[in-house]
């Protein structure tokens, strides 16, 4: 059955995504429930008022225009994709990519635009901590190798000094060790944040962000009580890792591939499923993807022994949702726990009781 007028209309209104309509003047002429539930105007707020009033500043409405008008984003007279930023009315910037058309009369003459805008800040955010990722790994290789150099030449420094006596130059040997106490420190902020799948910004100069990576309060973490399916194809691996959260308290299932972990699920609910990357018939984004399906509300952890993805497994989970890694060089005991009591707390603040 053909779609008339009134059917577009009803599912213009009824998209979640942002579709606004201008005049030729760039007043705003339509406003959907998506642009008014993501924006947080009202019809009555913005209808009527110039569309520059959605973004930024007048600069970022007119590069919109100009690209509208261009060849290099879908050709002239529309934008396909275009990223760009919008502001909503309590503040916060939303990061949007639009797909639009200017509109012509039968005369070819302007009459103005539409322009559907998709939010893409969570996805966004997933490439960041993806990137993240990444950047953790490369920094703990470049910068911990010189600060190990670093730290073995004060020791030789230090001898002499101590056989002579010298108390300042001790004093200051000590004050550079407590800055590379504070550099690991750091380090290793960046990297848990990576491995957990979040992370802080703060003010820096101006309208730009700078990652935090000061030390955040202690919160009281436990997997007591908590649901925990394990997939490994190697079983000497599942059983010692099923061991580790089981003394913590956890009540651990234990599957070899990914097709079980689905079966499992489709039988009973977990908190959370920590899975190997590299499994036969199922890898660990196959598995990722049919666990969303079956449990989407269920965090999903993915085990790999290498850093190097050479199968990009992780990076793309990593940019559909995925919420944990953990790298088995062997499994860090405490760091296993921590990752998931953080990710479990995070998710569910109380133990299932499903």
């Amino acid at each position: 059955m053909p779609l008339d007028k009134e059917m577009l209309e009803r599912l213009i209104e009824a998209s979640p995504d942002i579709v606004v309509a201008t005049d030729e003047d760039g007043t705003v002429q339509y406003y959907n429930d998506g642009a008014r539930e993501n924006l947080g105007y009202s019809r009555l707020e913005i209808i009527g008022r110039y569309v520059a009033t959605l973004y930024p500043s007048l600069d970022e409405a007119r590069r919109v225009m100009t690209a509208m008008r261009g060849p290099e984003h879908g050709g002239p007279g529309r934008v396909v994709n275009f990223p760009t930023t919008f502001v909503a009315k309590d503040g916060h910037e939303l990061d949007v990519a639009i797909s639009g058309v200017i509109l012509y009369d039968e005369h070819e003459k302007e009459v103005g635009t539409i322009g559907f805008a998709k939010d893409i800040s969570e996805l966004k955010r997933r490439d960041q901590l993806a990137v993240l990722g990444e950047v953790a790994i490369g920094l703990s290789h470049e910068i911990n190798n010189p600060l190990t150099v670093i730290e073995s030449q004060i020791s030789l420094l230090e001898r002499p000094f101590g056989e002579r006596g010298e108390t300042a130059q001790l004093e200051r040997t000590a004050k550079i060790r407590a800055e590379i106490r504070r550099i690991e420190s750091h380090l290793q902020r960046l990297h848990d944040m990576a491995e957990q799948g979040g992370y802080s910004s703060k003010q820096y100069l101006g309208r730009a962000r700078m990652i935090d990576l000061s030390a955040q309060p202690p919160r009281k973490l436990s997997l007591e009580g908590r649901r925990i399916l394990v997939v490994d194809d190697d079983g000497a691996v599942r059983e010692s890792i099923a061991e580790i959260l089981r003394a913590e308290g956890a009540a651990v299932a234990e599957v070899g591939n990914g097709r079980e972990a689905i079966e499992r699920m489709r039988r009973e609910p977990f908190d959370l499923v920590l899975s190997d990357v590299v499994m036969p018939e199922m890898d660990g984004y196959e598995l990722f993807q049919a666990a969303r399906r079956e449990a989407p509300g269920t965090p999903v952890v993915l085990m790999t022994a290498f850093y190097y993805d050479q199968d990009h497994v992780i990076k793309r989970s990593r940019l559909e949702g995925l919420e944990g890694v953990i790298f088995k060089k062997p499994v860090n005991p405490e760091r296993l726990v921590k990752t998931l009591a953080e990710l479990v707390t995070r998710v569910r603040p109380a133990p299932s009781s499903r």
